[in-house]
């Protein structure tokens, strides 16, 4: 029954759009690319479903930006867990580096 669980929870995250900026990430590395997206891919909405969808983007990168800031303050007021004796600077290299490091793994 916990895959069933962990399904419901996956869906209800889904639905609730808090993730939707990883949709603006694939459309931006589509069009970069200069290709079109595959018709398999592409999802045919309506008004009201465009509307929806749209708003939970804005939602999550409206929730990203908040996280980024609230870090961004923390790293700089030195009230994270980073060794003590380091800059703030350095901190905020450090994270962007692990953020990197994320992203290539």
């Amino acid at each position: 029954y916990f895959a069933v669980f962990t399904m419901w929870v996956a869906l209800i995250i889904e639905f609730s759009g808090l993730l939707h900026s990883s949709y603006l990430i694939q459309m931006l590395v589509v069009k970069l690319s200069g290709q079109t997206q595959p018709e398999s891919m592409v999802v045919q909405r309506t008004g009201a479903e465009t509307l929806f969808f749209w708003f939970r983007c804005l939602m999550s990168l409206t929730v990203l930006g908040y996280c980024f800031a609230v870090t961004l303050v923390a790293l700089f007021n030195e009230q994270t867990t980073m060794w003590e004796g380091v800059p703030p600077i350095v901190a905020l290299l450090i994270f962007f580096h692990s953020l990197v490091g994320c992203w290539n793994a």
